[in-house]
């Protein structure tokens, strides 16, 4: 599904360049739950960022299902984000003035879906990450954790065929944490998504069935489970 092919990335901070990648080969299946691991600096961000289309390489490629995404247009990225990819920010980003509701609808309103199709499609997400009686509330009203539970209704309501989370559990206490990676890991095997995190936490790598490590903008390591947690 997704192929990183001897990717580089360089940012230029003033005078000096700063390499965030160094030469990835990766490949991702449908339906991995794999978690992108390194300390900051590492280009693990970076790295999600390009395959999200938020970002382009300096040098190489990613493939998406065999279209190098470079060769989109800026309207064929966006079309690929808002159809295909679901989003996942450690900061939740949720609009404070709109319910859980109203947050989740707005992926949906680009696609021009009839309304009782799309009130269905909310409702139903909505339920499925547990927050069916606070389809009402806004973000203040809520906790962190399920603030972020919104966050993931948000990013699969749409059905994509890739959420990508970074540091999804960089806000939560270990506890909330456990339960947003369960309730993960319960999503990804409903509905065959494909989750790739950005991450340091350790937590989220024992969830994982796949990590790889990188260090300096490098893969040291790829390591994957014959069972996930």
């Amino acid at each position: 599904m997704i192929k990183t092919i001897d990717l580089y990335k360089d940012y230029r901070i003033g005078k000096v360049l700063f390499p965030a990648l160094r030469g990835i080969d990766m490949q991702i299946e449908d339906g991995e739950f794999t978690a992108i691991a390194g300390p900051s600096g590492s280009g693990k961000t970076t790295l999600l960022n390009i395959i999200g289309c938020l970002d382009v390489p300096t040098k190489g490629k990613v493939l998406i299902d065999g279209t190098d995404i470079n060769e989109l247009s800026a309207k064929g990225k966006a079309e690929l984000r808002k159809t295909r990819i679901g989003f996942v920010f450690q900061t939740f980003n949720l609009i404070p003035v709109l319910t859980a509701y109203e947050n989740v609808e707005i992926p949906l309103i680009l696609l021009n879906l009839e309304p009782e199709n799309k009130k269905e499609m909310i409702v139903t997400m909505l339920e499925e990450v547990g927050l069916g009686d606070f389809i009402n509330r806004r973000p203040n009203e809520m906790s962190g954790g399920q603030q972020q539970r919104v966050a993931i209704a948000r990013a699969l309501v749409k059905e994509p065929s890739m959420v990508l989370a970074d540091e999804p559990t960089a806000n939560l206490d270990s506890t909330t944490a456990k339960e947003i990676l369960a309730l993960m890991q319960e999503l990804n095997g409903k509905h065959k998504t494909t989750f790739i995190f950005s991450t340091h936490d350790q937590l989220v790598m024992e969830y994982s069935r796949r990590t790889v490590n990188l260090r300096d903008g490098r893969i040291v390591e790829d390591k994957t489970k014959t069972r996930g947690k």
